[in-house]
């Protein structure tokens, strides 16, 4: 096996599986309201509804809604008679939080690993979900250390 210059050998790795953080919600939802903030963001009007929310994922209308009740059950959205979804301050937070998570680790992979911007994007979205908030408070303290941010 090579050996990588100051990474932990075999005998110093823990291999782990990646648990929910304590808490917080699932990735699906963390996924759905940085959807939701996105989209939201895009529209002049700023109305997002269910069905939105399924194309943009490109997953069934009942597995969002499904996850949209989950959301509403833990108080980060609401949803309007007309169906429209605004989120609650919280929700607002934590979609934001996730964001800004995808936001930095792009800028991180594309300037720093100088890995394409598409693959950026793509692993980005979904190492957002998992990386503890010390790792990525260091990367965001390098990112503006060296002035990338």
């Amino acid at each position: 096996m090579e050996k990588i210059k100051s990474a932990p050998t075999a005998l110093d790795a823990v291999p782990e599986i990646v648990q929910k953080k304590s808490g917080e919600i699932a990735e699906s939802g963390e996924t759905y309201l940085e959807t939701i903030l996105v989209m939201k963001e895009r529209r002049s009007n700023g109305l997002v509804r269910a069905v939105d929310v399924a194309n943009e994922l490109k997953l069934s209308k009942p597995s969002v809604s499904r996850g949209l009740g989950l959301l509403k059950e833990k108080n980060l959205i609401q949803i309007g008679i007309a169906g429209d979804i605004e989120f609650t301050p919280e929700g607002r937070k934590l979609a934001e939080r996730v964001f800004k998570r995808h936001q930095y680790l792009t800028v991180f992979f594309k300037h720093i690993a100088k890995v394409p911007s598409d693959v950026a994007e793509a692993d980005a979205c979904r190492v957002e979900h998992v990386i503890s908030d010390k790792t990525m408070k260091g990367i965001i303290a390098f990112l503006k250390e060296n002035e990338i941010v």
